[in-house]
Protein backbone atom coordinates (compact mmCIF):
# COMPACT_ATOMS: atom_id res chain seq x y z
CA UNK A 1 0.00 0.00 0.00
CA UNK A 2 1.48 3.45 -0.87
CA UNK A 3 -0.01 5.54 2.11
CA UNK A 4 2.08 3.36 4.50
CA UNK A 5 4.20 3.38 6.37
CA UNK A 6 2.29 5.81 8.49
CA UNK A 7 3.74 9.04 10.15
CA UNK A 8 3.03 6.94 13.66
CA UNK A 9 3.60 3.47 12.61
CA UNK A 10 6.33 2.49 11.00
CA UNK A 11 5.44 -1.00 9.55
CA UNK A 12 5.50 -1.02 5.49
CA UNK A 13 3.20 -4.09 5.42
CA UNK A 14 -0.74 -4.33 6.60
CA UNK A 15 -0.29 -7.89 6.32
CA UNK A 16 1.92 -7.55 9.86
CA UNK A 17 -0.86 -6.30 11.28
CA UNK A 18 -4.31 -8.35 12.27
CA UNK A 19 -7.65 -7.57 11.65
CA UNK A 20 -8.08 -7.56 15.29
CA UNK A 21 -6.40 -5.13 17.42
CA UNK A 22 -6.30 -5.09 21.13
CA UNK A 23 -5.30 -1.68 22.18
CA UNK A 24 -4.12 -0.60 25.92
CA UNK A 25 -3.35 2.61 27.10
CA UNK A 26 0.41 1.27 28.47
CA UNK A 27 2.67 0.12 25.85
CA UNK A 28 4.20 -1.93 28.72
CA UNK A 29 0.83 -3.33 29.15
CA UNK A 30 0.94 -4.38 25.46
CA UNK A 31 4.50 -6.02 25.81
CA UNK A 32 3.20 -7.90 29.24
CA UNK A 33 0.01 -9.52 26.49
CA UNK A 34 1.96 -10.23 24.34
CA UNK A 35 4.94 -11.93 26.48
CA UNK A 36 1.90 -13.62 28.38
CA UNK A 37 -0.10 -15.05 25.78
CA UNK A 38 0.87 -14.46 22.59
CA UNK A 39 3.12 -17.04 20.77
CA UNK A 40 5.10 -16.70 17.48
CA UNK A 41 5.15 -13.28 17.96
CA UNK A 42 6.51 -10.73 15.69
CA UNK A 43 6.98 -6.91 16.49
CA UNK A 44 5.70 -3.75 14.71
CA UNK A 45 8.12 -0.54 15.46
CA UNK A 46 5.96 2.80 16.03
CA UNK A 47 7.16 5.88 16.43
CA UNK A 48 7.27 7.12 20.36
CA UNK A 49 8.24 3.59 21.38
CA UNK A 50 4.43 2.55 20.82
CA UNK A 51 5.31 -0.57 19.86
CA UNK A 52 3.01 -3.07 18.20
CA UNK A 53 2.94 -7.30 18.45
CA UNK A 54 1.11 -9.51 16.18
CA UNK A 55 1.21 -13.24 17.34
CA UNK A 56 -1.15 -16.08 17.68
CA UNK A 57 -3.49 -16.82 20.72
CA UNK A 58 -4.78 -20.60 20.62
CA UNK A 59 -3.80 -20.95 16.89
CA UNK A 60 -5.43 -17.75 15.68
CA UNK A 61 -3.70 -14.11 14.64
CA UNK A 62 -4.36 -11.42 16.79
CA UNK A 63 -2.30 -7.99 17.33
CA UNK A 64 -2.08 -5.78 20.14
CA UNK A 65 -0.26 -2.26 20.68
CA UNK A 66 -0.29 0.30 22.84
CA UNK A 67 -2.22 3.97 22.28
CA UNK A 68 -0.26 5.86 25.02
CA UNK A 69 -2.42 7.98 26.73
CA UNK A 70 -5.47 10.64 26.16
CA UNK A 71 -8.40 11.07 23.16
CA UNK A 72 -5.24 12.63 20.62
CA UNK A 73 -3.71 9.43 20.73
CA UNK A 74 -5.71 7.07 20.75
CA UNK A 75 -7.43 9.08 18.09
CA UNK A 76 -4.30 9.11 16.06
CA UNK A 77 -3.52 5.42 16.39
CA UNK A 78 -6.77 4.16 16.04
CA UNK A 79 -7.71 5.91 12.67
CA UNK A 80 -3.99 4.82 10.58
CA UNK A 81 -4.97 1.29 12.22
CA UNK A 82 -8.30 1.25 10.98
CA UNK A 83 -7.52 3.74 7.84
CA UNK A 84 -4.44 2.76 6.32
CA UNK A 85 -3.86 -1.03 7.67
CA UNK A 86 -7.24 -2.93 7.07
CA UNK A 87 -7.90 -3.18 10.78
CA UNK A 88 -11.66 -3.81 11.37
CA UNK A 89 -11.62 -3.84 15.35
CA UNK A 90 -10.36 -2.75 17.89
CA UNK A 91 -10.50 -3.11 21.34
CA UNK A 92 -9.69 -0.82 23.98
CA UNK A 93 -8.22 -2.49 27.28
CA UNK A 94 -7.43 0.01 30.19
CA UNK A 95 -7.84 1.08 33.59
CA UNK A 96 -11.14 3.50 35.04
CA UNK A 97 -11.96 5.11 38.20
CA UNK A 98 -15.55 4.25 39.92
CA UNK A 99 -17.90 7.17 40.17
CA UNK A 100 -20.30 4.26 41.35
CA UNK A 101 -21.26 2.37 44.62
CA UNK A 102 -21.85 -0.64 41.80
CA UNK A 103 -18.25 -0.36 40.35
CA UNK A 104 -15.30 -1.95 42.70
CA UNK A 105 -11.96 -2.53 42.32
CA UNK A 106 -10.98 -4.89 40.11
CA UNK A 107 -14.14 -5.05 38.64
CA UNK A 108 -14.35 -6.19 34.75
CA UNK A 109 -16.44 -3.02 32.70
CA UNK A 110 -17.68 -3.36 29.44
CA UNK A 111 -18.43 0.33 27.99
CA UNK A 112 -21.52 0.53 26.30
CA UNK A 113 -21.41 4.61 25.70
CA UNK A 114 -18.84 6.83 26.23
CA UNK A 115 -20.41 10.39 27.49
CA UNK A 116 -17.28 13.63 26.47
CA UNK A 117 -16.82 17.02 26.90
CA UNK A 118 -13.97 16.60 24.17
CA UNK A 119 -15.00 17.71 20.94
CA UNK A 120 -12.75 15.37 19.33
CA UNK A 121 -15.24 13.88 17.51
CA UNK A 122 -16.93 17.22 15.90
CA UNK A 123 -13.07 18.35 14.58
CA UNK A 124 -12.12 14.75 13.21
CA UNK A 125 -15.75 13.67 11.19
CA UNK A 126 -18.33 16.29 11.95
CA UNK A 127 -19.99 14.24 14.77
CA UNK A 128 -21.70 16.87 17.18
CA UNK A 129 -23.01 13.64 19.73
CA UNK A 130 -21.40 14.11 23.21
CA UNK A 131 -22.48 10.11 23.72
CA UNK A 132 -20.84 7.37 21.45
CA UNK A 133 -22.19 3.97 21.28
CA UNK A 134 -19.70 0.96 21.24
CA UNK A 135 -20.23 -1.54 18.43
CA UNK A 136 -23.23 -3.76 19.65
CA UNK A 137 -22.56 -6.56 18.05
CA UNK A 138 -18.50 -6.78 19.25
CA UNK A 139 -19.96 -6.39 23.03
CA UNK A 140 -22.37 -9.22 22.10
CA UNK A 141 -19.39 -11.46 21.20
CA UNK A 142 -17.17 -10.18 24.46
CA UNK A 143 -20.06 -10.88 26.63
CA UNK A 144 -20.10 -14.38 25.30
CA UNK A 145 -16.45 -14.75 25.74
CA UNK A 146 -16.57 -13.07 29.16
CA UNK A 147 -19.97 -15.88 30.74
CA UNK A 148 -17.70 -18.71 28.78
CA UNK A 149 -14.64 -17.50 30.86
CA UNK A 150 -16.91 -17.35 34.21
CA UNK A 151 -15.70 -13.95 34.55
CA UNK A 152 -18.41 -11.01 35.68
CA UNK A 153 -18.80 -8.55 32.82
CA UNK A 154 -20.30 -5.41 34.58
CA UNK A 155 -21.56 -2.19 31.92
CA UNK A 156 -22.41 0.59 31.95
CA UNK A 157 -21.60 4.36 30.54
CA UNK A 158 -18.17 6.00 30.79
CA UNK A 159 -16.68 9.16 31.08
CA UNK A 160 -14.03 10.01 28.32
CA UNK A 161 -11.87 12.84 30.12
CA UNK A 162 -9.55 15.07 28.81
CA UNK A 163 -8.21 15.75 32.19
CA UNK A 164 -6.72 13.61 34.81
CA UNK A 165 -6.17 16.15 36.99
CA UNK A 166 -9.17 19.19 38.16
CA UNK A 167 -9.86 21.44 40.09
CA UNK A 168 -13.38 21.25 40.13
CA UNK A 169 -13.89 18.26 43.40
CA UNK A 170 -17.80 17.93 43.06
CA UNK A 171 -17.35 17.85 38.93
CA UNK A 172 -17.90 14.01 38.33
CA UNK A 173 -20.85 13.93 40.37
CA UNK A 174 -22.63 16.33 38.23
CA UNK A 175 -21.54 13.79 35.33
CA UNK A 176 -22.34 10.52 37.25
CA UNK A 177 -25.89 11.95 37.95
CA UNK A 178 -27.16 13.79 34.13
CA UNK A 179 -25.28 11.44 31.58
CA UNK A 180 -25.36 8.36 33.62
CA UNK A 181 -21.49 8.15 33.97
CA UNK A 182 -20.34 5.17 36.40
CA UNK A 183 -16.93 5.54 35.60
CA UNK A 184 -14.02 7.64 33.92
CA UNK A 185 -11.35 7.04 31.58
CA UNK A 186 -9.52 9.38 28.75
CA UNK A 187 -9.32 7.02 25.42
CA UNK A 188 -12.76 5.58 24.39
CA UNK A 189 -15.05 8.29 22.75
CA UNK A 190 -12.41 8.96 20.27
CA UNK A 191 -11.82 5.34 19.62
CA UNK A 192 -16.10 5.21 19.27
CA UNK A 193 -15.51 8.42 17.10
CA UNK A 194 -13.26 6.68 14.91
CA UNK A 195 -15.17 3.69 14.30
CA UNK A 196 -18.12 5.74 14.27
CA UNK A 197 -16.45 7.98 11.16
CA UNK A 198 -14.61 5.13 9.23
CA UNK A 199 -17.53 2.12 9.25
CA UNK A 200 -15.05 -0.44 11.98
CA UNK A 201 -15.90 -1.84 15.17
CA UNK A 202 -14.89 -0.75 18.32
CA UNK A 203 -15.68 -1.60 21.58
CA UNK A 204 -14.06 -1.02 25.07
CA UNK A 205 -13.08 -3.37 28.43
CA UNK A 206 -12.03 -1.64 31.04
CA UNK A 207 -10.95 -2.89 34.76
CA UNK A 208 -11.60 -0.33 37.67
CA UNK A 209 -8.15 1.02 39.35
CA UNK A 210 -9.24 2.87 41.82
CA UNK A 211 -12.95 4.65 43.16
CA UNK A 212 -13.46 7.65 43.94
CA UNK A 213 -16.14 6.52 46.53
CA UNK A 214 -14.24 4.61 48.92
CA UNK A 215 -10.84 6.38 47.70
CA UNK A 216 -9.32 2.61 46.84
CA UNK A 217 -6.36 2.47 44.68
CA UNK A 218 -3.97 0.23 43.26
CA UNK A 219 -0.37 0.30 42.48
CA UNK A 220 1.35 0.98 38.52
CA UNK A 221 2.53 -2.17 38.78
CA UNK A 222 -0.55 -4.06 39.85
CA UNK A 223 -2.10 -1.97 36.54
CA UNK A 224 0.18 -2.95 34.35
CA UNK A 225 0.09 -6.81 35.00
CA UNK A 226 -2.45 -7.68 37.06
CA UNK A 227 -5.85 -6.71 34.92
CA UNK A 228 -5.74 -10.06 33.22
CA UNK A 229 -9.76 -10.82 32.87
CA UNK A 230 -10.44 -7.91 30.67
CA UNK A 231 -7.42 -9.35 28.91
CA UNK A 232 -8.32 -13.07 28.44
CA UNK A 233 -12.21 -11.40 27.14
CA UNK A 234 -10.35 -9.49 24.59
CA UNK A 235 -8.06 -12.04 23.17
CA UNK A 236 -11.13 -14.46 22.93
CA UNK A 237 -11.79 -12.38 19.97
CA UNK A 238 -8.99 -14.17 18.03
CA UNK A 239 -11.23 -16.85 17.59
CA UNK A 240 -14.37 -15.61 16.16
Amino acid sequence: MSNIPTPHIECNDANKIAKVVLMPGDPLRAKYIADTYLTEVTTFNTVRNMFGYTGKYKGKPISVMGSGMGMPSIGIYSYELYNFYGVETIIRIGSAGSYSERLHVYDTVLVTEAFSESTYAKLAGGIRSKKLKSSKALNNKLKKIASDLNIELKECVCHSSDVFYSNDPTHWQELRDKYNCECVEMESFALFANAKLLGKKAACLLTISDSFITHEVTSSAERQNSFNHMMEIALGMAKR
